[in-house]
């Protein structure tokens, strides 16, 4: 039995795992998120065979965020995945580590010395693409004003995930708002197993939050849209709301140690729960 760094193959499996769970991971996530951190990515084998994994991505020299947290069923409940999860919270070393908890492992995290911090709430509907002659698809010259961006939001140095998390891909784009030539907004659309993710998105209205939401280059007649919000009660649950989303899902955003001094935009939807 043997626990090591994923290969990218080794991630997809894992992926497609996650996609099994219902989980309902985009298209192009491998690439970008083994870019983050490729150590970070940690599966035991079990006579030569992977049975269960967790990522543990050091963002930066304080910050790490853990996800992707499975094993497969028949190998449930042997031990499996508490040996990864070690693993994966020694290769965070003194970092804090943040995650977003299922109900029913959160009492397991805050045994594990996480506390909660907020929540994140992933919101599901539809809303009409429409064209807003203020937004164009992002450049490559936009990368680094979209990852200084990310930064504040986030409290983390991520550039490494952050760049390549805005950068296009087949199956991911990112959407820009100016105002007056100055990036005003963004947000980023990633194409999924079923429908399509939102996020991150940065706004700082209600009309520029729903202009970006209109601007899903994914966009297809009946196809579900999901954009992960930090709280109930932020100003894009009530955006959301009003356009017809409803909530479906509910994490805990819980941390080891202190958490990062985020700055939130007004409208704001988190990257993805699985590297936060």
């Amino acid at each position: 039995m043997t626990i090591r760094a994923m290969t990218f193959d080794d991630l997809g499996t894992v992926l497609a795992w996650a996609e099994a769970e219902g989980w309902n991971p985009g298209l192009n996530d491998a690439a970008a998120f083994h870019a983050a951190d490729p150590a970070g990515f940690l599966v035991k084998e079990v006579d030569g065979a992977p049975v269960a994994a967790v990522s543990v991505v050091n963002h930066d020299a304080a910050f790490a965020f853990l996800g992707l947290y499975l094993c497969k069923p028949g190998y449930r409940g042997q031990g499996h995945g508490w040996d990864v999860w070690r693993a994966g919270i020694a290769h965070a070393g003194t970092r804090c580590i943040g995650l977003d908890g299922v109900p029913e492992q959160q009492e397991n995290y805050a045994r594990s010395g996480f506390v909660k911090h907020g929540e994140t709430i992933r919101y599901n509907g539809q809303i009409a693409a429409h064209r807003d002659r203020r937004i164009r698809p992002a450049t490559t010259s936009d990368v680094a004003e979209l990852v200084a961006r990310d930064r504040t939001a986030s409290g983390i140095d991520r550039q490494a995930f952050a760049a390549s998390w805005v950068s296009a891909a087949p199956s991911r784009q990112t959407m820009i708002l100016t105002n007056r030539s100055a990036v005003a907004g963004f947000a980023t659309f990633r194409r999924c197993g079923m429908g399509t993710k939102v996020g991150p998105l940065h706004a700082v209205s209600d009309v520029d939050a729903v202009a970006l939401l209109g601007a899903n280059p994914f966009s297809a007649p009946g196809a579900p849209m999901f954009v992960d919000v930090p709280g109930r009660s932020t100003p894009l649950a009530g955006v959301l709301e009003a356009c017809g989303f409803t909530p479906v899902f509910e994490t805990a955003r819980m941390w080891t140690g202190t958490p990062p001094n985020a700055e939130l935009p007004p409208f704001c939807a988190i990257a993805t729960m699985e590297l936060g």
